[in-house]
């Protein structure tokens, strides 16, 4: 599987914006796929999740603001996010894993939310 990520950009606190994940491949629907981000200075860390035919799962500091969803047919993940904070600020990647052995990563997008 290969990923590619996009939709990252600029945007003032409170304001939105949509990240989208464009997966090439076969099999696309057998993976858990979800976004994860990792600011300055931090480690990376897991955004929001879901696996097939699965509930989406959500960090705490997301929940309500962010929505993750797929659709197998266009091999598409998105994350809608909403009500934007500073705090938000980082650089988001795209990951699809299947098992242990599987494991895919698209290259990162740049999120920056200004105060």
């Amino acid at each position: 599987v290969q990923l590619q990520a996009s939709g990252g950009g600029f945007v003032q606190t409170g304001g939105s914006l949509r990240l989208s994940c464009a997966a090439s491949g076969s099999m696309f629907s057998i993976y858990t796929v979800g976004w994860y981000r990792q600011a300055p200075g931090k480690q990376r860390e897991l955004v929001a999740m879901i696996a097939p035919s699965d509930t989406p799962m959500y960090t705490d500091s997301v929940t309500g603001r962010f929505t993750i969803s797929r659709n197998d047919n266009t091999k598409l993940v998105l994350l809608q996010m909403n009500s934007l904070k500073p705090e938000d600020t980082a650089v988001y990647y795209c990951n699809a894993h299947w098992g242990g052995a599987r494991n895919f990563w698209g290259q990162g997008t740049l999120v920056t939310v200004s105060s």
